[in-house]
């Protein structure tokens, strides 16, 4: 093979960093930056991953999460440190209670005494129509320390986030948290009062007139946790030409607590999946605790997508087993 054409061959096989090749183009991008991972499909970001930890003025500072979420009309639809309650962020997922025994190790809803080790990244796909990003995550706090005062890791998380491109008019995004503990008599809790929040939670924006829509129709946000199905939407005018759109919240039927109660907020706070609520349960060191939760993000009200039998899609995929390449 003449030498120009050999040097255009191994080009074309080169693979980036973080990306792997599938048999038939990819829509779905994933980029590395200094800060994190861009998603995009073609030339519109779909988000955000938050690799690195990043602060509010050296405070609140916290890290594996999602932000910029954005809508399929390239509308923001998250926050991150708004004023109300600074340590709430985009897409996360925490709790205020982590005991080890009968000492607490730090508040990772609170952003408090508490560090987010993503110590490796994967990026890979399984079909042509999705890419996966996988954070696999030390869970760390300065109250938890070796005889030379270095910061143990307590929980190991797998985390794995999978974005579909866009079809019938609806993105989805695929939440799989795995939870396991490295030590013996590890719990984890949400808030101690009668809400007991704590778990997956999403930070959006809330402009006037957001509609909440249950599996019954619409539904009211109170104090505290509602019986409100196994899927929410919450639709609104997030676009600057004054249209409507939104994204449903599906938990999956794996997940413990099936279907879980959700806290609601129609002003200056987030919308949450509490799990597993006020009273901590023990974490395994043999079987990780497993949480499942799909994004549906869309144009219109809840009105313009059939929740139902997208739940009911999502209820019959099995747990997805992922390529650890």
């Amino acid at each position: 093979m003449p030498v120009l054409a050999t040097l255009l061959a191994l080009a074309g096989c080169r693979r980036t960093k973080h990306q792997v090749s599938t048999a038939s183009p990819n829509p779905i991008e994933i980029l590395e930056t200094s800060q994190g991972f861009v998603i995009k499909e073609g030339k519109e970001k779909v988000m955000f991953y938050q690799r690195q930890h990043k602060s509010l003025n050296g405070k609140y500072s916290r890290a594996n999460y999602i932000h910029p979420l954005y809508g399929l009309d390239g509308e923001i639809l998250t926050e991150d440190f708004p004023a109300d309650h600074p340590h709430h962020r985009g897409i996360f997922w925490g709790w205020h209670q982590v005991w080890l025994g009968d000492k607490r190790l730090g508040d990772p809803w609170a952003v408090k005494d508490f560090f987010w080790d993503v110590y490796h990244i994967k990026v890979f796909s399984v079909d042509s129509q999705s890419r996966i990003l996988q954070a696999n995550v030390y869970w760390k706090s300065p109250l938890w320390t070796d005889p030379n005062g270095k910061q143990k890791a307590f929980i190991k998380e797998t985390t794995t986030i999978r974005v579909h491109h866009i079809q019938e008019g609806i993105r989805k995004i695929d939440f799989q948290i795995s939870l396991l503990a490295l030590d013996n008599d590890i719990r984890m809790g949400g808030s101690e009062d009668d809400k007991g929040y704590g778990g997956f939670t999403t930070r959006i924006r809330l402009p006037d007139g957001l509609s909440f829509t249950g599996s019954n129709g619409p539904v009211e946000p109170n104090r505290v946790s509602i019986e409100a199905g196994p899927w929410l939407d919450f639709s609104g005018k997030f676009r600057k030409d004054g249209k409507v759109s939104g994204l449903a919240i599906l938990c999956h039927k794996s997940s413990p607590g099936y279907p879980q109660p959700w806290i609601l907020r129609r002003k200056a706070s987030a919308q949450n999946l509490a799990y597993p609520g006020r009273h901590p349960i023990m974490l395994s060191r043999e079987k990780p605790l497993v949480l499942r939760y799909r994004l549906i993000i869309h144009r219109g009200d809840a009105s313009h997508v059939n929740l139902d039998k997208l739940q009911d899609e999502y209820n019959r995929e099995s747990l997805p087993v992922f390529d650890n390449r």
